[in-house]
């Protein structure tokens, strides 16, 4: 590590007595001018943000404190500023750190190509400026904290005797103790708050905070609750906010913006020029899968139930799209929050509570239609199951459902189905231990269950790319919203090994009776062990995409295609691709590609914001 000498640098001093503050400055990004309009709405975006809210002020003030001012700044260290050589200099990562030194920043980088790198170098530095001050690296989850204390650790080698973990799980009197000795803190949002409330610590001493997955930073989340109360008592600290996405929409980057005190954005995608060098070629395929005759016999019965309670809703005047098959669930739930506020005059009041109730009814039956047509008849099964036993619906629909001979007829043919086929069903245990096991006995051919025709899909294509590259290296990853899909995938995909190694990854919470979570200790030993290959493939739901170093893979299967732009695109970034990768997004002919051409226009639209 050397100081840096590659140009000249201004010192500290100088940075922070610039005469007015500056906003970003827009990049040239390569679009035509028919995208100007949309980077036109974000830069108004960032100023209305620096407008509204007290970071602007930040920025001000920071910019004009003289440095006698800055309690606890060591005058000799702020001289300079520290940048490791031991690890390949990239431009874009010098550059971002610099800003970043000098600016709240928001930093949004594709998956793999350094945020823990540039936050690492900015915490080392205020670790050096501050000897008496505390430095705050905060991550949504366990198990990103603790991956993220190894890779600073790693790059820039804080002294571990200054560094602690803290998890809620730690006493709050040996935390107290912590923030007395210790100077860098990794931990989760939560435990923050916690602590600020219990005066655990003075707000003042803090002079450096990254938050990690800064897109979470919307309406009253802990990342937000931190900085207005560091807010209330300091303007002396340093905001980095990374992520890989920076908002599903031009309005939630703003608010992201506004509620961390961001003053500038340094974003690249996977197209600016300084960042091609380091991507890798990515190969998408789309398969578009058919119902087939046995799930449009399910799904055509089901519309009837359906069509029964929106009949009631449509006649009272509450809800207006009369056709099941074409409504949406959002419209369900503006439907009923237009009901609440504006209830129409020809209703009494007295029939308010079963309205409410209808709302309620519809937007279940609603749920359980997705998942027969996205993920098939086990999920839909287990969903109706949930509602027949109590623990998804109230009595009065779980009554009503039990009246109705259409929903008899389906419940009586999904449990002779599975009856039949007893191996289809996901494990009691959620398939954490055993789903992985290469000596699980292969069923024969002719007794094989799909309960979507999108996971036979699934395995022709995992079991095509184990063939046709015959390494040992290759690794594969699919995604699925939903554990009951993932438990199926997996037991689907086992019955190929030992060509297929399969492991299921889901998160730390238990749903329900028969479906129970991992600990973050069982988490981070299915992540040693596809990285080190005692797995190549592994079945994960939402937990997969949250930042955590998967490692390198070769295949990306998409099971179904989210709604959410920023969860579509975590997924392609979640693990770190090879020199040359291919993703592939598996879905039914309908609902699932709306979903899918909605995140990609999303995520275009987002990608195309060029700031410096």
């Amino acid at each position: 590590m050397n100081q840096n000498t590659r140009k000249t640098q201004k010192t500290l001093f100088e940075s922070w007595n610039r005469s007015k503050p500056t906003l970003p400055a827009k990049v040239n990004d390569g679009f035509d001018e028919e995208d100007d309009d949309e980077d036109l709405i974000f830069v108004d975006a960032v100023e209305q943000s620096m407008l509204n809210v007290p970071s602007a002020s930040v920025q001000s003030d920071v910019e004009t404190t003289q440095v006698e001012d800055l309690p606890g700044f060591d005058v000799n260290a702020g001289r300079t500023w520290i940048y490791p050589t031991n690890y390949p200099v990239r431009d874009y990562q010098f550059s971002i750190v610099e800003a970043s030194l000098f600016s709240n920043t928001m930093v949004a980088l594709p998956t793999g190509l350094g945020k823990t790198f540039i936050a690492a170098v900015v915490m080392y530095n205020f670790y050096r400026w501050y000897p008496q001050g505390k430095v705050v690296f905060m991550a949504p989850t366990r198990p990103l904290v603790a991956q993220q204390i190894e890779a600073c650790f790693n790059i820039m080698g804080i002294p571990q005797r200054d560094t602690q973990e803290m998890t809620g799980t730690m006493n709050p009197v040996v935390r107290q103790d912590a923030w007395r000795n210790k100077r860098v803190f990794f931990l989760t949002p939560q435990v923050m708050v916690n602590d600020l409330s219990r005066g655990a610590f003075h707000p003042s001493v803090i002079k450096c905070l990254v938050i990690d997955e800064a897109h979470k930073a919307l309406g009253n989340h802990a990342y937000c609750q931190v900085v207005r109360e560091l807010f209330k008592y300091t303007q002396e600290f340093r905001v980095l906010a990374l992520s890989a996405t920076p908002g599903s929409d031009l309005k939630a980057v703003q608010q992201v913006l506004s509620n961390l005190l961001v003053s500038r954005v340094e974003l690249r995608s996977e197209e600016s020029a300084d960042i091609v060098p380091y991507t890798h070629a990515r190969l998408v395929d789309k398969y578009v899968v058919k119902l087939g005759e046995r799930l449009s016999s399910l799904r055509d019965k089901y519309l009837q139930i359906m069509e029964v309670v929106v009949r009631r809703l449509t006649s009272l005047g509450v809800l207006f799209c009369r056709n099941p098959q074409t409504m949406a669930k959002y419209a369900i739930l503006r439907a009923r929050d237009e009901f609440r506020q504006n209830p129409p005059q020809n209703i009494r009041r007295n029939q308010f509570g079963t309205i409410e109730g209808d709302f309620a009814f519809c937007t279940s039956l609603y749920h359980g239609y997705e998942l027969l047509l996205l993920h098939g008849q086990r999920s839909f099964y287990n969903f109706l199951q949930g509602i027949v036993n109590g623990e998804k619906s109230y009595p009065r629909a779980r009554a009503e459902l039990m009246r109705s001979h259409v929903f008899v007829d389906i419940m009586e043919e999904l449990r002779s189905q599975f009856e039949v086929f007893p191996d289809s069903k996901a494990p009691e245990d959620g398939g954490v231990s055993r789903i992985g096991d290469p000596a699980a006995p292969a069923a024969p051919p002719a007794a094989r269950f799909y309960s979507h025709p999108k996971i036979e899909k699934l395995e022709e294509i995992v079991l095509q790319h184990f063939r046709e590259t015959q390494s040992e290296s290759t690794r594969v990853m699919i995604f699925s919203q939903y554990r009951d899909s993932v438990d199926e995938i997996a037991l689907t995909l086992a019955h190929h090994a030992p060509l297929v190694r399969v492991m299921s990854f889901v998160g730390q919470s238990s749903a329900g009776r028969t479906t129970k979570g991992v600990t973050q200790k069982e988490q981070m030993k299915v992540v040693r062990e596809f990285r080190s290959g005692g797995y190549n493939t592994l079945v994960a739901t939402c937990v997969g995409e949250e930042g955590l170093d998967i490692g390198d893979v070769d295949l990306i299967v998409c099971y179904d295609a989210h709604k959410s732009p920023i969860r579509c695109a975590t997924r392609f970034a979640a693990p770190r691709p090879r020199l040359f990768f291919t993703a592939c997004a598996v879905y039914h002919v309908s609902v699932a590609a709306f979903f899918y051409h909605s995140s990609s226009a999303l995520i275009s639209r987002v990608s195309r914001i060029g700031f410096r």
